[in-house]
């Protein structure tokens, strides 16, 4: 009897372990899909300054837009927290689209090479933000969905293994940003 005893508690601790390999891997997997939208939107806001730059060069006069523009990339580098951090970038977003909008009114501007590589590189940061931000909130529902099923809840609780948040839009913010190039 005490062998049968034993079986079940090392059944038990392998399954333990088991669960808890898995969640770590699960949480290491959003932890790594966060690390690639962070790159991207050090990107976007590297580009940011650079995109200013030109437009103040052709339209000095639109001081507001360009103000606008820089005090939400300030905020969003800022933003620390992820629910915090989709909020500044929604709106960082929205600034910059602001901003492309605003260079139809200026046709040299719109044609020039500077402005031209720029609008580029954005599309494409945007492109691949959207990618990863995808990735990250499927790798976040799966270790969510983990956290939160039996038996992995018995040891994300014992473990303090915590739900992980979306990286989402605003309700009210969830109209794409309008990129054209010319």
């Amino acid at each position: 009897m005490s062998w049968l005893f034993a079986a079940f508690l090392v059944l038990a601790l392998a399954a333990s372990v088991w669960l808890f390999n898995g969640l770590v891997h699960a949480r290491n997997l959003c932890a790594s899909a966060w690390a690639d939208i962070d790159v991207q939107l050090q990107r976007r806001h590297d580009l940011v300054p650079r995109l200013v730059k030109v437009v103040k060069a052709a339209a000095s006069h639109e001081r507001e837009t360009l103000e606008a523009v820089v005090a939400s990339r300030d905020q969003a580098v800022r933003a620390a927290e992820v629910a915090d951090k989709g909020q500044r970038e929604e709106a960082l977003g929205e600034a910059i689209s602001r901003l492309v909008l605003l260079v139809e009114d200026y046709p040299e501007l719109k044609a020039g090479d500077s402005f031209l590589e720029l609008s580029e590189d954005l599309v494409d940061i945007e492109d691949k933000l959207q990618y990863a931000r995808r990735f990250y909130n499927g790798a976040t529902r799966e270790y969510n969905n983990r956290v939160q099923r039996f038996p992995d809840q018995l040891i994300a609780g014992s473990f303090g293994f915590k739900l992980a948040d979306y990286f989402q839009a605003e309700a009210d913010a969830r109209t794409a940003a309008t990129v054209s190039l010319p």
